[in-house]
């Protein structure tokens, strides 16, 4: 059974809404990587941090940032933003501290994850770094959902890996058929 078949959306994308209440998630895109009856964890994917790319976190945390360059490093949420994360494709061998997320992805905060970045151990084809998460109590994204706080889709290879953050989340409702700049302007009105 799959998580979406279960009634929880690991694996999948949290797409705002135009009237989110919560300043930090307007806009915003996120990648749910934990979704169960406890709790919902997940990692903005449209939100680079300032100034802050994956050389410099490397250096900032001394490890050898090696081959790293000048990606940025994502805001993931608000939730504990000095620490990392990174959301990669999930090849054998890569850590055995990593959760396994479904479509073939995993999510892992260990050093030796670093060090396949900056290219010395193996490293994931894909993978972006993050720092802080999104987090949920029991039955909160739920209601939000309810609420029509956030739309959900499935996720795809080239909205959680590529460069385009400033457009992640207009592509994101369009996958679902949705028109940015409509929704956009139609909000608040009853």
């Amino acid at each position: 059974m799959s998580s979406s078949e279960s009634g929880y959306l690991a694996g999948r994308l949290l797409a705002a809404m135009p009237g989110i209440q919560d300043p930090r998630f307007a806009r915003s895109v996120v990648f749910l990587c934990l979704h169960d009856k406890t709790h919902a964890m997940g990692l903005v994917i449209n939100r680079p941090a300032a100034q802050l790319t994956l050389r410099r976190l490397l250096q900032q945390l001394d490890v050898d940032p090696g081959d790293a360059g000048s990606e940025p490093v994502l805001m993931g949420g608000p939730v504990e933003p000095e620490r990392g994360f990174v959301l990669h494709s999930d090849e054998a061998g890569l850590s055995e501290a990593s959760v396994r997320i479904k479509g073939g992805l995993a999510l892992t905060a260990s050093r030796d994850i670093l060090e396949g970045l900056a290219g010395r151990r193996p490293c994931p084809r894909s993978a972006v770094m993050a720092v802080g998460y999104a987090g949920w109590d029991a039955g909160q994204l739920e209601r939000e959902i309810r609420d029509n706080v956030w739309l959900t889709c499935e996720a795809e290879p080239d909205l959680l890996f590529d460069a385009d953050h400033a457009t992640k989340w207009s592509r994101t409702l369009a996958r679902l058929g949705v028109s940015a700049a409509r929704l956009a302007s139609q909000s608040g009105e009853a």
